[in-house]
């Protein structure tokens, strides 16, 4: 039977003074927002393509889907104002013509990661210890963005440096979350069993049962892409919901619990990767074959958003002795042998080698860094120094080096690295790390593109100067650009542009990132473009602008177009044979073509 409701009874299950609202009209009147916060853990069906029942008014009953399908759409309270959150993942439920404005919520920046760990750990040298810790550890230091990875980093460290055992300390995402494992599970030992003193094999053994329960309801879930869950889906795992396991101790530790519409009780697991873990965990345990690892890569290069990248990195960071040695109680015997293990890995690097998505390329790096397999670093390394063609594999490692070094690099230059066009895709993540950026004379596709302005809107990103001069850039190249300058977090100050076979129509596009009163952009190169004149007119509006970019100088140039009797402050507009010039407060001319003394008009 279909639950049925209506959006005013929807809101008195919310707020039950709205009991005193008798005439329903009214709320016509109201300005009212309407917050829906975690669209991608939701499992009520929305379903925009197929023509159901449209409502008009806030009595019509239906069921919940369509009650708030119709609210998004504007066929319920049309001026209400409609904030959703969501994972990126599941952002594209919802059509592009229903969303006015999209805002993107990063995490920790790096001064932020060391102001967490700071306030978390009163004792400044302990403090010190565990910052420089996760800085040695790149990989983990940049998963540091994630607030409650921090913490669990956090909870970790400070328990093992209190042992005093280098070996212990976590180097890898696995070990990590398996050390927070055996905490939270000591933890709630301590605190409930009167034999609060074991041995981590015996704790682990003492609480296997409970701990699989929850390793299984991660997989179930995540399999069938639900990240929160109903007690019905508890007691089909074996967990009794009114038990103290549930309600205290480790449980609440890894599922919180709500209660929503109706007052029906939900659960989820505190975070994504804390199910992702144990849904690895339950894998490996039930699905030892000698081949689960190589079909879950599979798998895992099937996905477009990569749901499925944490989940491989923690199934084949389990593999390995080490850390099943940590999980000896849980697990009876260690079940991966060397020789299994380095035929996972020779499968993984024959996928890298093919030809996959530049993103789960470089997760299948991080997934053998994961199993403590660092090969392809020493074959780019040899590689590099010999002066042969790279490889897209050794292109993904390269990329990774780059992004993971303390320093980065001062200058990017693309074609001094010799690969296909794969492989300068690949070597395209590590710009993140690099302060100038040489892409000039090289071929940049409309994916290449993409990764670059996912690199401007990165708030960790390095990147100030980027030539793409001669790149072939064209307006398609340009549009997806300008989604990265228009980034709060973009850092870029200059852009080379020169012979990219732009047309005015990306003027267009490109003034309005001009138009943002937090742009950093300083130097602009148009030259040996054909802007037009009404390309460039859109320019001249964007200067214009009091809220666009301030303090600029730059030039901007296009074959034939002229532009006369105008004159933007601070600007000034030249003319030469072949190029128009717009230059700054201080003239700063960067195509050769363009005046060397410009003429105010």
């Amino acid at each position: 039977m279909i639950f049925r409701i209506n959006l005013h009874q929807l809101l008195l299950d919310f707020y039950p003074e709205l009991q005193k609202l008798e005439d329903t009209r009214k709320y016509e009147g109201c300005k009212m927002i309407f917050i829906f916060d975690g669209l991608d853990e939701s499992r009520i069906q929305l379903n925009f393509h197929i023509q159901e029942q449209k409502l008009r008014d806030v009595t019509q009953r239906s069921s919940l889907g369509v009650v708030i399908t119709n609210l998004i759409q504007g066929n319920l309270l049309h001026s209400a104002l409609i904030w959703i959150t969501s994972r990126p993942a599941a952002a594209n439920q919802i059509p592009a013509e229903h969303i006015s404005q999209v805002t993107e919520v990063q995490g920790f920046i790096d001064p932020q990661k060391e102001e967490f760990f700071r306030k978390r750990i009163r004792d400044e040298n302990q403090a010190n210890r565990i910052i420089s810790h996760m800085k040695t550890s790149r990989s983990l230091y940049i998963m540091c963005h994630i607030p409650i990875f921090c913490l669990i980093s956090a909870t970790v460290l400070q328990e093992v440096l209190l042992q005093d055992d280098s070996k212990e300390i976590p180097r890898t995402l696995t070990e990590m979350f398996t050390h927070f494992l055996i905490i939270q599970t000591k933890m709630k030992n301590q605190k409930y069993d009167e034999k609060s003193e074991m041995d981590r094999q015996e704790l682990l053994q003492s609480n296997k049962d409970v701990i699989l329960k929850l390793a299984k309801l991660a997989f179930s879930q995540l399999e069938n892409g639900n990240l929160i869950f109903y007690e019905e889906d508890l007691r089909e795992c074996g967990i009794d919901v009114t038990a103290a396991s549930v309600q205290s101790g480790l449980c609440t530790e890894i599922i919180k619990q709500e209660s929503v519409i109706q007052h029906k009780n939900i659960f989820c697991f505190v975070h994504l990767t804390i199910q992702e873990f144990l849904a690895a965990f339950w894998v490996f345990c039930s699905y030892v074959s000698g081949t689960i690892e190589e079909a879950a890569v599979d798998e895992s290069l099937q996905s477009q958003n990569g749901h499925l990248d944490l989940f491989l990195r923690f199934l084949l960071g389990i593999s390995i002795e080490s850390n099943q040695k940590l999980l000896q109680g849980l697990l009876t015997q260690t079940e991966s042998s060397s020789e299994s293990l380095q035929k996972t890995s020779q499968y993984i690097k024959k996928r890298i080698k093919n030809r996959i998505s530049t993103e789960r390329a470089m997760n299948l790096h991080l997934c053998l860094l994961e199993m403590k397999d660092s090969s392809l670093h020493e074959e780019a390394d040899a590689y590099l120094k010999s002066g042969e063609k790279l490889s897209p594999a050794h292109c993904s490692v390269l990329a990774h080096m780059i992004l993971v070094s303390d320093n980065g690099l001062d200058e990017f230059i693309l074609k001094k690295y010799k690969t296909d066009a794969e492989g300068r895709e690949r070597l395209l993540m590590a710009l993140g790390n690099c302060r100038k950026a040489r892409l000039d004379d090289c071929t940049i596709i409309d994916e290449s593109c993409k990764t670059i302005a996912l690199t401007l809107q990165l708030p960790s990103s390095q990147l100030k100067e980027l030539d793409l001069s001669r790149s072939l850039l064209q307006d398609s190249g340009l549009k997806h650009i300008c989604v990265g300058l228009e980034s709060p977090y973009c850092k870029l100050e200059t852009l080379g542009l020169q012979r990219c076979e732009l047309l005015d129509v990306s003027c267009s596009v490109l003034s309005s990132a001009l138009r943002l009163n937090y742009s950093s952009l300083r130097h602009l190169d148009l030259s040996k473009n054909k802007l037009q004149d009404s390309g460039v007119k859109h320019l001249v509006t964007a200067l214009e602008d009091p809220h666009s970019m301030t303090g600029t100088r730059g030039a901007v140039c296009g074959d034939g177009a002229l532009l006369s009797g105008t004159s933007v402050a601070p600007w000034r507009i030249g003319i030469s044979t072949d190029n128009l010039l717009i230059t700054g407060p201080l003239p700063y001319l960067l195509g050769h073509h363009c005046l060397n003394s410009p003429t105010t008009l």
